[in-house]
């Protein structure tokens, strides 16, 4: 019975270590009117966005959308950091899946241009 309960318990942890293993961080970092990262290219798959504010000298934001399509409606709303982003902090987005495709990101607190996102 104890082996058992071990067996059951190793392979638990496994799948929990791989589920934790498929997330993947991107972090960018924010400075006055720009993103110091231009463009992005990622595989599809499951990201949390890690927002800096480099001496912006006011709060932050990030906003994730389809190329072409980056009224509100379309923002991707998990991408959407947690917290605004303070002076000299981080912030986290929830998890977001992506898919093939192209996707812009920006800020419009800051603002910055949009910068290309492509998934493939």
């Amino acid at each position: 019975m104890k082996k058992l309960i071990a067996i059951i318990a190793l392979v638990l942890g496994f799948g929990i270590q791989a589920n934790a293993q498929s997330v993947k961080t991107v972090a960018l970092e924010q400075t006055k009117g720009e993103f110091t990262q231009k463009s992005l290219t990622l595989a599809p798959g499951t990201y949390v966005f890690e927002i800096a504010n480099n001496e912006v000298g006011h709060d932050v934001g990030f906003v994730l959308a389809p190329k072409g399509k980056t009224d509100q409606k379309h923002h991707i709303k998990n991408a959407y950091v947690t917290s605004l982003v303070k002076t000299n902090k981080k912030s986290r987005s929830k998890k977001v899946q992506l898919e093939k495709g192209e996707y812009v990101y920006f800020c419009p607190l800051n603002p910055t241009p949009q910068y290309t996102l492509t998934v493939q």
